[in-house]
């Protein structure tokens, strides 16, 4: 039967379920155990399954991975949450030294099957820290897998298949539509592939390769150029790296547009990676300069201009019309 549930209880049931089936799972992390996480994602976790599986960590980010590392090398599968991603990078060593490197470095003789999950981007009035899009930093490391969910849906099936990956899946949650939609979820285990995008809606004029929050928006973008006779065909990524480029290469193949929205600073961010694929498979389809809708390359701001730093979704509407029409 499906429950009516949000993002974050979606993917507490998911951590729910999992931890059930496998008692080699252990959740810990800045906050997660009694509070049940800053945003409660992680709430009841701990009364569940107690305070040897579930726990709460000092404020170390480096010694949260680290000791991950040593867990999941000895049978473990630990899923570790930093309080907001933009605090990840005290871990960043261990992350890129350690975390990415195990399987190659063992030559295949160790693998890490953890999950490092996190709050992620702007749009919640936060303050410094708080806000930053950093999946292109991440998806740049070869051995880490990023996946970033739009729905409640979507956020249950890619963290079961996160959970279950023998390889370490970092797992961005949009907080911004943590509680801002419900959508039905199936109760008990159900995976979606890792590199796997989702065409939300096809369409024939551009398209549109989003992930995160921003489909959400991108979707209220494409309702306001409905009655200007714009096809649509909206791409959720879904996962950042591996990157599923067929996806969006065959779209612009048949609709000779792309625009890709996301949140991040635009420069090196992973729109420029998403261009450079079409140019290099589809070029000789394109009708329209490839496009990139983004953040400023500047630090997110404090709350009274993150309003004019996301992409909204009259920007969106109004680009995806100047493509369409160029």
């Amino acid at each position: 039967m499906p429950n009516t549930l949000n993002m974050v209880q979606a993917i507490n049931q998911a951590l729910m379920e999992e931890m059930q089936r496998d008692e080699t799972i252990v959740v810990y992390g800045e906050d997660v155990g009694v509070e049940g996480g800053v945003f409660r994602v992680t709430v009841d976790l701990q009364k569940k399954y107690g305070e040897k599986r579930v726990f709460d960590t000092p404020l170390a980010e480096s010694a949260i991975v680290g000791t991950a590392v040593g867990m999941a090398i000895n049978g473990l599968r630990p899923i570790v949450e930093m309080q907001f991603s933009g605090f990840s990078y005290p871990a960043f060593n261990q992350i890129i030294s350690h975390v990415a490197r195990m399987r190659n470095r063992s030559r295949g003789k160790y693998n890490l099957p953890m999950v490092i999950r996190a709050p992620y981007g702007g749009g919640i009035r936060a303050l410094e820290h708080h806000s930053e899009s950093t999946e292109a930093l991440y998806a740049q490391i070869p051995g880490l897998k990023v996946v970033i969910p739009s729905t409640p849906y979507d956020a249950k099936g890619l963290l079961i298949s996160a959970i279950r990956d023998n390889d370490p899946v970092l797992f961005w949650e949009p907080k911004r539509i943590y509680r801002a939609f419900k959508q039905e979820v199936p109760e008990g285990p159900y995976e979606i592939p890792i590199g796997k995008a989702k065409i939300i809606q096809p369409g024939e004029d551009i398209t549109v390769v989003s992930w995160g929050a921003m489909v959400r928006d991108v979707q209220k973008a494409i309702e306001m150029v409905k009655d200007k006779d714009i096809s649509v065909e909206l791409i959720d990524l879904r996962t950042i790296a591996p990157m599923d480029r067929e996806s969006f290469v065959e779209s612009v193949k048949k609709t000779g547009r792309i625009l890709v929205v996301h949140e991040a600073p635009k420069t090196l961010g992973v729109g420029a990676e998403i261009i450079s694929i079409v140019n290099e498979k589809a070029f000789l389809y394109l009708e329209a300069p490839p496009t990139r809708l983004t953040g400023f390359d500047t630090t997110f701001p404090l709350p009274r201009g993150e309003q004019h730093y996301i992409p909204t979704p009259e920007r969106i509407a109004k680009t995806i019309e100047d493509v369409v029409r160029y």
